[in-house]
């Protein structure tokens, strides 16, 4: 990979807002600075997640400009706090230069500088430190290879984080890196993945080596935020007004369209400010000592579900269900819906790992609203189906939401699928075409057809105990498939209740449940 092209922005998006979604609850453990308020992590998760869907919400013959551009414009309209909204007009820098061609190192210098000229009131020790030392580094480098300047950036941003507990007191104190500066790291560091063409793993925080200090001790004050339409001349204004009024005072964007975020004791003089600015809209204000509830009533479940059959069960059960195609996630704005939908109480199955990261997002944004959200972590339908089956609305929620995690964490998983490519499994060596069964994530099973390996697959998972098997049958099953299966079942195991349902998924012939 020598070049940026359009396909490389999309994957890179993809895997820093993944990435950040994975480091989220480590992230906002390290949150002390600007406040303690615990959000970090997912803010800039949020706003990778935004840039994202974004880029690849665009035709896949758009150009490169057109990417970056999107990049940008997604990063801004999506960042939230005040490290999101900083990370946003670095993407911007980037997506100023990159757009016209590879220069990393042009783009690393106009993303810090343009990160540092959006704070009122820049703080050493922060995001603005490593991005910065990330800058300076590549520009001592001796080539402009994309691979090298991508990889010494990369580093320097590391290296870069772990000095930031130094540069700060309130970071000393609770031993802790910057919490922003460690998702920037992250972000570099995906980005270094893509361009380099290495795997990615898990990208490494620092934990805290003291107590940090809660939120509580933070004090009162409110965290507005909005977009807001105005000129140049007004938002230059509006930051002296705002600036006087309260701190963490970031405002980025152009062109028009701004990102407004900034701590004040009052809300309403700083949405005032706005509008007198221009037109102001989506809102948001967050009281930075306590978080209120304000959820709508009743006890709801979200469900996603790959395959018409499967969407129906969910439905029948009264799941309100997001739907998604075989491999694909669904959109953070169709999930946010949905719990918002559910009710005030609402439990969410994510079904498949891949999906959860966008259903934590979504649940921490129907929070903010009032509501209460808890997802659980249900890695395959058979799982989501045990969970619903023992929901309860009139239980305590989170005595509801404890039955049904246990419900699935009893429930083994088990799919039959067919390779696509060769490749080296738990199992052995894979062919294009062989049948593949997996147990719990690994491939235990490889034949040559679905009949021998689906009944192969369940008296292995019956074999280590479970008094209840639930088949899924996919659209690409064979006739009868269940019924071969419940024969075997009937032979060996009669002791063992057997359910069938028709879930017209693609990709999984048979999706396998025991519990």
């Amino acid at each position: 990979m020598k070049i940026l092209d359009p396909p490389a922005v999309r994957r890179w998006a993809r895997l820093a807002a993944d990435a950040l979604g994975q480091a989220r609850t480590e992230i906002d453990a390290l949150n002390v600075f600007p406040v303690a308020d615990g959000d970090t992590g997912t803010n800039l998760h949020l706003t990778m997640l935004s840039a994202a869907e974004a880029v690849e919400s665009l035709p896949d013959d758009v150009d490169a400009a057109v990417v970056w551009q999107t990049l940008s414009y997604g990063a801004l309209v999506g960042a939230r706090g005040n490290s999101g909204v900083i990370v946003s007009q670095a993407l911007r820098g980037l997506a100023e230069v990159l757009k016209d061609g590879p220069d990393l190192r042009a783009g690393l210098l106009r993303a810090a500088t343009l990160a540092r000229e959006a704070v009122a009131r820049p703080v050493e020790g922060t995001v603005l430190s490593v991005l910065e030392s990330a800058a300076r580094a590549v520009q001592d480098t001796g080539t402009g290879d994309l691979d090298a300047v991508a990889r010494q950036a990369a580093e320097e941003a590391r290296v870069a984080l772990r000095r930031t507990t130094g540069q700060l007191d309130v970071l000393a104190r609770s031993g802790v890196v910057d919490a922003g500066g460690a998702g920037a790291a992250i972000v570099l560091e995906t980005l270094a993945s893509v361009i380099t063409g290495s795997s990615a793993g898990h990208y490494d925080v620092p934990a805290p080596t003291a107590r940090v200090a809660p939120m509580a001790e933070v004090g009162a004050g409110y965290e507005v935020m909005y977009l807001l339409d105005a000129g140049d001349r007004a938002v230059h204004a509006l930051r002296e007004e705002l600036d006087a009024m309260g701190d963490s005072l970031v405002v980025v964007g152009g062109e028009g369209l701004w990102n407004v975020h900034v701590h004040v004791a009052e809300a309403g003089p700083a949405v005032e400010a706005g509008l007198r600015a221009g037109r102001p809209h989506r809102i948001r204000i967050t009281y930075l000592a306590e978080r209120t509830h304000r959820g709508g009533a009743g006890r709801g479940v979200v469900a996603v579900a790959a395959g018409d059959g499967i969407a129906a069960l969910f439905e029948e059960c009264g799941a309100v269900v997001v739907r998604r195609a075989p491999g694909a996630r669904p959109t953070l704005p169709a999930m946010l819906a949905a719990i918002r939908q559910a009710g005030g109480e609402v439990a969410v199955l994510p079904n498949d790992e891949g999906v959860r990261a966008v259903a934590a997002a979504a649940a921490e944004i129907a929070r903010e609203d009032g509501v209460t959200v808890s997802v659980l972590p249900t890695e395959a339908t058979v799982q989501g189906l045990a969970a619903l089956a023992v929901h309860d609305p009139l239980r305590r929620f989170d005595d509801d939401v404890v039955a049904m995690t246990d419900a699935a964490g009893h429930t083994r998983r088990g799919h039959v699928t067919v390779a696509g490519g060769e490749a080296f499994t738990s199992a052995g060596l894979c062919r294009p075409g062989d049948v593949l069964g997996l147990i719990d994530g690994d491939v235990a099973v490889i034949g040559d057809t679905i009949d021998h390996v689906a009944t192969t697959v369940v008296d292995r998972m019956v074999a280590g105990g479970g008094e209840l098997v639930t088949l899924v049958t996919g659209a690409h099953a064979p006739a009868g498939l269940a019924g071969r299966v419940e024969d075997r079942l009937r032979r060996t195991r009669p002791d063992v209740d057997l359910v069938v349902y028709d879930g017209e998924q693609g990709g999984y012939p048979l999706l396998i449940g025991v519990e």
